[in-house]
């Protein structure tokens, strides 16, 4: 991972993006097997589809070559967060605000490790949620923050995951 090229890509795909009504919510750059990807994951109120990604890849296109950021033949990727998207940052956890979300901790908070609740409040620091069942809440650091994603709820009062420890197939 190149924190430089991340950064500079973002730099310029920001401003590209949000001509089209699109935000840039990150950038990777990875390396590795043989293969080189440039992802750019981008969003908009509503959720974006494949023209949004389509737009964006051609007009970025260009101007990833004019800069040369990357010396090796790569792969660019355009594409949306996708259903449960980790949430890394304050902007993140903010997006999804009063959705349902699931947290592991690397030391527990408030005496636990896991969470599963709905976001409450974000701050730069620390996000607090709301229990499902009950009237707990929990302000937890995002600095302790192992994991965080997004529950799907496919009915009411359930869970992409189902049980404990069981995980979808991401793609």
């Amino acid at each position: 991972m190149d924190k430089h090229v991340e950064e500079r890509v973002a730099t310029l795909a920001t401003p590209v993006a949000e001509a089209l009504g699109l935000e840039v919510l990150r950038v990777e750059y990875r390396t590795g097997r043989g293969a080189t990807v440039l992802r750019v994951v981008i969003d908009k109120p509503g959720g974006v589809g494949v023209d949004d990604c389509a737009h964006l890849s051609e007009q970025l296109s260009p101007l990833l070559d004019v800069e040369d950021l990357i010396p090796t033949a790569y792969h660019l990727e355009v594409s949306s967060p996708g259903l449960d998207w980790p949430l890394q940052t304050p902007r993140d956890f903010r997006v999804c605000r009063g959705r349902l979300v699931r947290v592991q901790t690397r030391t527990p908070v408030e005496g636990r490790c896991e969470f599963l609740g709905r976001i409450a409040q974000v701050s730069e620091d620390a996000v607090t949620l709301r229990a499902v069942e009950g009237d707990a809440t929990w302000t937890v650091p995002l600095a302790a923050i192992a994991q965080a994603r997004q529950e799907i709820q496919w009915k009411a009062g359930g869970s992409a995951r189902g049980r404990k420890g069981a995980r979808r197939h991401e793609s």
